[in-house]
């Protein structure tokens, strides 16, 4: 089958992959009751890990200044809601414009923190068990009810730095409602504030890098500034920028390769973390972008526009 067949039988995979799945803010709001008596036991878990995150201070901000740290405790419970939106608009050639965005998600969250970080186990481990997912599409809503009361988690390090996230989807589950579960807390993990190991102060700005695993191998930057504190409450600023690795694309199942002809995705938002709280108070961080992409012969082309939103609310 000629490449160009192929590209078109694979039009819905190919934006599925190419829209660059990123991560959450993380930090968070006062610990309410989230209504988890325990921890339902891990039958179908499974660990996906995170690409590291490492800082750099741009400016260390005014005094004082201090080393922030994420120290929710053992046993600290909160409700939360995450809101993700994530939306491609694909064109093959002079074909029409196709959209393949999802409905937007919105996911009720119960947290727990299940390990508390120490001295000498720097990690923090969150189970979370979602609520009614609902999106504006009844269709969707439908296919979304078996996955109620399924189970995730994430584990981060000291710095608000996510290390690892667990699904653990309702057996009853359909595979389109994991997908949509899975693409929304890549999102918010892939957006995570993670503060610097030196001492900053308010009006504080450092720098963010990490790569980000999609159908192309991403670097984010992320710079991050710290407008305000109140005690254990700070707000930050994002911006955040993504760069292809690699000058080229290659097609899901083996349909060949594109050249990377423009790569742009950027964005920006704002976060509210409460150090003490395992996700985070509110925010929103959008990106967006567009891509196009051509073959050897410049004979196909591809160009998509893309958007992703994250909020996180009480």
């Amino acid at each position: 089958m000629p490449l160009s067949s192929k590209l078109l039988h694979s039009g819905t995979a190919l934006a599925a992959v190419t829209l660059s799945l990123s991560v959450l803010a993380t930090g968070c709001s006062s610990s309410g009751q989230a209504g988890l008596d325990s921890v339902a036991a891990m039958t179908n878990e499974v660990t996906v890990p995170v690409t590291a995150a490492t800082t750099e201070i741009v400016e260390a901000g005014a005094q004082p200044r201090v080393v922030v740290r994420l120290q929710p405790a053992e046993g600290t419970r909160q409700d939360a809601q995450l809101v993700t939106t994530a939306t491609v608009y694909q064109q093959i050639d002079q074909q029409e414009p196709q959209d393949h965005s999802d409905p937007p998600l919105t996911m009720p969250l119960a947290a727990v923190v299940t390990q508390g970080a120490t001295e000498a186990s720097p990690a923090t481990t969150i189970e979370l068990t979602l609520g009614t997912l609902t999106t504006p599409d009844d269709a969707t809503n439908e296919l979304l009810e078996p996955a109620t009361d399924s189970h995730a988690g994430f584990t981060m390090n000291r710095s608000g730095a996510m290390t690892a996230l667990r699904l653990r989807p309702d057996p009853d589950a359909q595979n389109k409602a994991r997908a949509m579960i899975e693409q929304a807390f890549y999102q918010a993990v892939y957006r995570a504030v993670a503060f610097p190991e030196e001492p900053i102060g308010v009006g504080a700005v450092w720098k963010i890098h990490q790569q980000v695993t999609s159908a192309i191998a991403l670097d984010q930057v992320t710079t991050a500034t710290l407008v305000e504190r109140d005690g254990d409450r700070l707000t930050v600023d994002v911006q955040v920028e993504q760069f292809p690795q690699t000058p080229v694309f290659e097609l899901p199942n083996g349909a060949g390769t594109l050249d990377i002809d423009s790569y742009t995705m950027h964005g920006s938002g704002t976060v509210t973390i409460d150090l003490r709280a395992p996700l985070p108070v509110e925010g929103s961080i959008t990106i967006e972008g567009s891509q196009s992409f051509s073959d050897a012969t410049d004979t196909i082309h591809l160009r998509q526009t893309t958007s992703e939103q994250v909020q996180w609310t009480r």
